[in-house]
């Protein structure tokens, strides 16, 4: 797997975990068009290596997560400019989002705007005690462009996803949590605590997680329990069903090939 990246870490560690380290500190990790395409390709590698169970997404250095997008890129855009910006976000945190792997931002700081939007893309959120969050766009004369109206809306209901975009205002760690915006709050270092949440998740089926993310993904639509029935069948045919109800029956610990 390629690491080289100029403004990304990318990590794969024994234990199947890969991290993506956001690595601008001293722009407080801010999203530029560099960030982008090298996040872009990273995901692409991770995607394709099947060896990877999960991935953690967190900022370098002590400050930030991601403390937003680099204002100096698009200040003089126009609004094809600008519209052309918000779809690119929308393709490269969709993709994060459709991962089949379980993906975690590991919030150690500020995530503001475009930063608190890409840590919305992920399935699961733990922050530090010191973590910052918000989409303070209003104040700029814009409103979130990198799906934030839509995911935070999803997380949080309408009316609370409202006033936290119209607001702008910060939240720290523990309102977060409250607000069901965190999964939770680590309590030590926050590299362990996200690798010890999904140690539990990577040792179950890959297809079984998989299909749960495209299942709960589905919710609140229509289509929704044809696709949760469709994808509970689809996984019958597969060889680690089989291994994981033989385990069951034996009585020992299931051996997942992901197949």
């Amino acid at each position: 797997m390629s690491s080289d990246f100029e403004m990304l870490i990318l990590e794969v560690e024994d234990s199947r975990i890969a991290t993506i380290s956001i690595n601008r500190p001293k722009q407080l990790n801010a999203l530029n068009n560099q960030v982008f395409e090298e996040l872009d390709s990273a995901l692409d590698q991770i995607e394709k290596d099947e060896s990877i169970r999960a991935l953690i997404i967190t900022g370098s250095g002590e400050k930030a997560f991601v403390a937003g997008a680099d204002i100096k890129e698009f200040a003089d855009f126009d609004k094809e400019q600008a519209t052309k910006l918000s779809k690119r976000g929308h393709k490269v945190f969709q993709k994060i989002e459709d991962l089949s792997i379980p993906v975690l931002a590991a919030i150690n700081g500020y995530a503001l705007g475009g930063g608190f939007e890409l840590a919305l893309s992920c399935h699961f959120r733990v922050a530090s005690k010191a973590a910052v969050l918000g989409l303070p766009e209003v104040s700029l004369g814009l409103i979130p462009g990198y799906g934030g109206t839509q995911r935070l809306t999803k997380l949080v209901g309408y009316s609370k996803a409202l006033e936290l975009i119209m607001s702008g205002r910060f939240v720290k760690a523990e309102e977060a949590f409250q607000l069901g915006l965190i999964n939770s709050i680590a309590e030590g270092d926050i590299s362990e605590a996200s690798k010890k949440m999904l140690s539990g998740m990577i040792k179950q089926a890959p297809l079984a997680l998989k299909n749960a993310i495209l299942a709960v993904k589905e919710a609140g639509n229509d289509s929704g329990y044809e696709m949760e029935a469709n994808l509970f069948g689809d996984l019958f045919n597969t060889a680690d069903f089989k291994e994981g109800t033989s385990a069951f029956m034996e009585k020992r610990k299931p051996n997942f090939s992901g197949k």
